[in-house]
């Protein structure tokens, strides 16, 4: 005696019906790898918006970060200069610090939220999703270089033009073309900069906090913020030849108060050489470091080579 339905095939099971919402791909993997340089460049300069966004829109959803943000800085360039007015310094010397104090809002930006980034993207957990997306991490770090550099330029900008009016600095420019052009290569060998460390303090794992504090008050004093960075004799030579923030303040200084016959480390042009030399070697070592870390990511499954 046999059971019902004994010797009987049996109906085969249905395949499972997913639900609209779950995401399936449009695009098989041969599609996906076979992009056009097109769309390559398309999917980055998208990264590159959605990167910078956050930080320009953050400038007006928050108005009183954006006052203090302006209003302090003002108060450390007003201190310096009341100070080389009890000295009865040269008037250049106070438009040293005004131009210094414009400055340091590019420079706070660079240590903060460039070279520590992504180490706190991987405290909050989203560095996993920039190296799983199908995108190069520079773009990341070139939007954040785009929307740090209007925060900062909004700052800077403020604090320029508040201390040269309340403290009456005339600034002499014979040479605006190469001014601008060394203001540019200034904030492009500061932010490659920046990219380069974001590599190296990921790497570091905890100490990233500890460097951070130690290239700010150091830096300002190695680099001449307050003053021409050739008082310091060969430690001024070292900066020129380190750090881009040196070198773009000393040429700048040079080039906005040619009538008072300052004289810096080396020449403008030479100094220019210099953040064109820095530029290329900061961003060339920037891309090779986060290519090493994308794949380290990817192969072996760890985001940093120490504390994980």
């Amino acid at each position: 005696m046999t059971a019902p339905g004994a010797g009987q095939p049996r109906p085969a099971l249905a395949a499972p019906v997913l639900p609209a919402f779950v995401g399936r791909p449009t695009a098989g993997p041969r599609e996906a790898a076979s992009w056009t340089p097109r769309q390559v460049i398309a999917n980055n300069l998208r990264s590159v918006v959605g990167r910078a966004y956050p930080r320009i829109r953050g400038l007006t959803r928050e108005p009183s970060w954006v006052l203090f943000e302006m209003l302090l800085p003002f108060l450390t360039t007003s201190s310096f200069v009341f100070v080389y007015r009890a000295l009865d310094a040269p008037q250049a010397y106070i438009g040293f610090v005004v131009l210094g104090g414009a400055m340091t809002a590019f420079w706070l930006n660079v240590v903060w939220m460039m070279a520590a980034q992504l180490y706190w993207e991987k405290d909050q957990g989203n560095l996993e999703l920039y190296f799983a997306a199908p995108m190069n991490v520079m773009s990341v770090l070139f939007g954040m270089a785009v929307g740090g550099l209007v925060m900062s330029s909004t700052r800077a900008a403020v604090v320029l033009l508040v201390a040269t009016v309340v403290y009456g600095v005339t600034f002499s420019v014979s040479q605006w073309g190469l001014l601008i052009a060394v203001f540019i290569l200034t904030l492009a060998a500061l932010y490659g900069f920046g990219m380069m460390l974001a590599s190296l303090f990921l790497m570091w794992g905890r100490e990233a906090w500890h460097m951070t504090q130690l290239m700010i008050e150091p830096v300002y004093f190695v680099s001449g913020l307050n003053f021409p960075v050739g008082r310091l004799g060969l430690l001024g030579a070292v900066a020129i030849a380190l750090i881009p923030l040196a070198v773009g303040l000393d040429a700048m200084r040079q080039l906005a108060f040619a009538s008072t016959g300052v004289t810096g480390t080396p020449e403008p042009w030479i100094e220019t050489l210099i953040l064109v030399a820095m530029t290329v070697i900061f961003v060339g070592l920037a891309r090779i470091l986060l290519h090493s870390m994308e794949e380290r990511a990817r192969r072996e499954g760890r985001l940093t080579v120490r504390w994980r």
